[in-house]
């Protein structure tokens, strides 16, 4: 299963069923669990530990030594979960910190070209389009998706079932289930369609479209609309992760000018 025009470092820990197609690079100190495969001309880099059932298509660089003036060649790594798909030319960094990971969750999709920096947490069953741009040290809860060409800045964060339209510049932290769109981004309603087809109710999401009326069309701060939310909305699970979400961004969340925070 393994081409004998690929390299494979000697050192390297290769699962069970793996296919590893000619002119693909395996470096040295890297794991790749069962039932991947890596297409021609796909480099995975030391540091590297692949999950099972990854697919890395042609030219993607996984683990590719991080591009920030702060790494001195620690020993640092890139993880991925499960289920990962990484297609064409996509590159992920290692992290800057000795022992420390870059991570992608299980059951991630990454298009074609997108670049993922050092020290990002993609928490797993995400989508990143075609072209998205991603710096480091950012957070992407599950369930999110990036459009195409979507670009997020260093030490962001996006939280689940978030939506970012193709081509927002992201400057700042997006709270979960909600749609963000346009330049310069600007919030454009919850994500009602996707989350119905993964079975939320419509109360859930009812109670979810009244906590953002309270943050972005109440006119009011966003501490404000906090203690509105708790005081408004029935106390839940989702209720509670908005709140908590946004408290934990010292309320700088995506669209809210700096006096309303």
């Amino acid at each position: 299963m393994i081409s004998p025009l690929a390299y494979v470092d000697p050192s390297a820990k290769i699962g069970n069923n793996v296919t590893i197609h000619p002119f693909a690079y395996i470096d040295k100190d890297v794991e790749i669990g069962d039932n991947c495969e890596i297409m021609p001309y796909a480099s995975i880099i030391h540091g590297t530990r692949l999950g099972n059932n990854n697919k890395v298509y042609q030219g993607a660089i996984v683990g590719a030594d991080p591009q920030d003036f702060r790494w001195k060649g620690e020993t640092t790594y890139c993880i991925t979960g499960d289920n990962v798909v990484i297609r064409e030319q996509v590159i992920i960094n290692r992290s800057i910190r000795e022992g420390k990971a870059t991570m992608i969750g299980s059951d991630s999709f990454i298009m074609a070209e997108s670049h993922i920096g050092h020290d990002c947490q993609i928490k797993g069953k995400n989508v990143l389009g075609n072209g998205v741009k991603i710096a480091g040290d950012t957070v992407i809860g599950e369930y999110a998706i990036m459009s195409s060409n979507a670009m997020l800045h260093e030490g962001c964060k996006i939280g689940d079932w978030a939506l970012i339209k193709g081509g927002c510049r992201l400057g700042s932290n997006v709270p979960p289930y909600v749609i963000i769109a346009h330049n310069p981004a600007s919030y454009y309603g919850i994500n009602a369609v996707i989350m119905r087809k993964e079975g939320f109710s419509e109360d859930q999401i009812d109670d979810i479209a009244k906590a953002y009326r309270h943050v972005y069309q109440c006119g009011t701060s966003v501490f404000n609309a906090l203690r509105r939310i708790e005081a408004d909305v029935p106390a839940s699970d989702i209720r509670d992760s908005i709140v908590e979400f946004i408290r934990s961004c010292d309320h700088k969340i995506v669209a809210i000018p700096p006096e309303l925070i």
